[in-house]
């Protein structure tokens, strides 16, 4: 009887933690606009949670608004700092089997991420930490990315492109004053990303590069792959037609695929 009193007592326990711990993050999220954001939604699991208050107990996050950006693989959040910097707080939500499938695809064949688990929990928890790790390789070779902040289990906090609460535009969104200087500074940070960080974006398009006082900036890097990758010089290629393809609708004369990317990874331009 006693052993099962004792259970008993550390489930109540638990989750009366919980609850308080709840409570507190609860307290301490405000709503930009109470009509338009729910803040509390099934992206707050109790073990995203808990994550969340060890980050405002840590001090990281100080204050979390509403969602700014949903994908099926995550959502983004506003955030403050303690210091009243703006943060976004990305939470990467437990996922079908269908897409875990192709998070293996970047992840197997990466020398940086071996004998990784296969459980979904576990899988999204190597997902999230590998975009950190990525942003902190671009970030300090120069390449323009949101400079990450703090990892932990599914929460990955970064600098807020943008200001007050509204994210910088996407570069499909707006018209750009200059494409052609926009399209080479663009390679020109491809060409970074693979020779200075060693690394390859994966999935780069118009739909992942933010345009900000006159630049762009690439993000969602939880793909991007080692250069040592077995499949990194096929997603270079399709990186590089994919960025082709966008300013060509937009006027842009641009170079043959071939040509950039023999340039991006021997540094020839012919």
């Amino acid at each position: 009887m006693g052993e099962e009193f004792e259970e008993f007592d550390e489930e109540v326990e638990e989750k009366l933690e919980y609850r308080e711990r709840r409570y507190e993050v609860e307290q301490r999220m405000k709503q930009k606009r109470s009509e338009e954001y729910e803040v509390l939604e099934e992206v707050f699991d109790k073990p995203t949670l808990m994550t969340i208050y060890h980050l405002m107990n840590r001090g990281v996050i100080d204050k979390l608004y509403g969602a700014v950006a949903a994908g099926k693989e995550s959502r983004v959040y506003w955030g403050v700092s303690r210091d009243g910097k703006d943060l976004a707080v990305k939470i990467f939500l437990i996922v079908s089997a269908e897409f875990r499938k192709g998070m293996l695809t970047y992840i197997e064949g990466d020398p940086r991420f071996t004998l990784v688990k296969k459980s979904t929990r576990a899988l999204i928890y190597t997902w999230a930490s590998k975009e950190f790790k990525n942003l902190q390789r671009a970030y300090e070779a120069g390449v323009r990315v949101p400079k990450p902040i703090a990892i932990r289990n599914n929460v990955l906090v970064m600098e807020f492109i943008g200001e007050e609460g509204v994210p910088a535009p996407l570069v499909r969104d707006i018209e750009l004053p200059k494409p052609k200087a926009v399209y080479e500074d663009v390679l020109e940070n491809v060409k970074k990303l693979y020779q200075k960080a060693e690394l390859v974006h994966g999935d780069l398009s118009e739909y992942n590069l933010m345009f900000w006082r006159g630049r762009a900036y690439m993000f969602d890097m939880s793909q991007a792959v080692s250069v040592q990758h077995p499949r990194a010089q096929e997603f270079l290629k399709r990186d590089i037609h994919n960025i082709s393809r966008f300013f060509e609708k937009l006027g842009v004369r641009i170079r043959p695929v071939e040509r950039v990317f023999r340039w991006i990874v021997s540094d020839v331009r012919d």
